[in-house]
């Protein structure tokens, strides 16, 4: 988890979020040929944001982008820009089937993180992180870094938001980077698509009770589980859940066994990545005597989803209702997908 470790995360949140006061309508039109153009004279640029406490000006849409984390890879495809990318790094979990042929023709420059040397080897003009630990200082790729040997920068806003992340974080994460790529109306068209999809769950679930939801990502001797700040406490709710550490001030922290028990939680959430499988987790818990009268142990009570789903990035609209058809099978709608229903039910 060395990714997203409590400690790096908690400095992370202490950043200002980062908003631009540019209008939508000022930008570029979202052809190929203007995103290609580049120059002052290219349609909605020069383009000014800041983000996470760095403010940047571009004068062109960057050409030779790589990205760190699947979640911001996945921002960069939705937008149809891996022309735009040479390289990527950190895969959680699995392509979906149609950022498929993109990811493929993009250089897979780490399994994780690339050294500094071996990101530089790939010659980018940009690089967008999805977890404050794409940039630790102590590996050489702080932000400070790469701004020094010409490389611009962003940084997922979930890891610096002064408050909860909420949806419209998610849409200003994705507006911006269609700005920055000069793909405004890709970005805008995205957005709106979105907002209806959280406006048909949001229907949807209206009078569903909400039922107490634990995260468990990871951990043995205590609880690795998705806190307060982040989009994964947003997505719970909207989809009809109450997260029992929503007190837990950062995006994703260590919570102890004991809180578990003590919060008594409905249905256990399984965050889906790595090389620990839904099966082996599901065993863990359920072999754990000091969980048995949780009411979700006791119930067999689990839901799925990809970590991937889970952080901000475009596949959170659509795990509000993969995840509200797991909490509330009862109520009509969206059912969840095979993928979630395989691994839910897995011993």
């Amino acid at each position: 988890m060395s990714r997203r470790t409590p400690a790096l995360i908690a400095a992370a949140v202490l950043l200002p979020l980062a908003l631009t006061a540019c209008s939508a309508s000022d930008a570029d039109n979202g052809s190929a040929d203007s995103a290609k153009a580049g120059g002052p004279s290219a349609k909605g640029f020069p383009y000014t944001v800041t983000n996470c406490g760095v403010t940047t000006t571009y004068t062109a849409p960057p050409k030779r982008a790589v990205t760190m984390n699947q979640h911001v890879t996945k921002v960069m495809l939705e937008l149809g820009l891996a022309k735009s990318m040479v390289g990527t790094a950190y895969l959680d979990d699995r392509v979906l089937p149609e950022y498929e042929d993109q990811y493929e023709s993009i250089p897979v420059l780490a399994e994780e993180y690339p050294s500094y040397e071996k990101l530089l080897a790939a010659d980018p003009d940009f690089v967008y992180g999805g977890y404050s630990t794409a940039f630790t200082a102590s590996d050489g790729r702080s932000r400070e870094a790469l701004k020094k040997s010409g490389i611009d920068t962003r940084l997922n806003t979930e890891y610096c938001a002064k408050s909860p992340t909420a949806m419209d974080a998610l849409y200003q994460e994705v507006r911006e980077v269609g700005r920055t790529f000069g793909v405004a109306s890709r970005a805008e068209s995205w957005i709106k698509e979105a907002k209806a999809t959280n406006a048909a769950a949001a229907e949807r679930l209206k009078s569903a009770r909400p039922v107490s939801v634990f995260v468990y990502d990871s951990g043995d001797k205590t609880a690795f589980t998705a806190g307060g700040r982040g989009i994964g406490n947003e997505l719970i709710t909207r989809a009809g859940g109450r997260n029992v550490f929503a007190d837990l001030d950062k995006p994703f922290g260590d919570a102890s066994w004991e809180n578990v028990v003590a919060r008594k939680p409905d249905v256990i959430v399984i965050y889906d990545y790595g090389s620990t499988t839904v099966a082996q987790k599901k065993k863990r818990l359920l072999e754990d005597p000091a969980l048995a009268d949780v009411p979700a142990i006791r119930n067999k009570r689990f839901a799925v989803l990809p970590l991937s789903d889970a952080v901000l990035g475009v596949r959170a609209p659509a795990a509000v209702g993969k995840l509200a058809a797991q909490l509330h099978p009862e109520i009509p709608g969206d059912s969840p997908t095979e993928e979630a229903t395989d691994a839910a039910t897995a011993s």
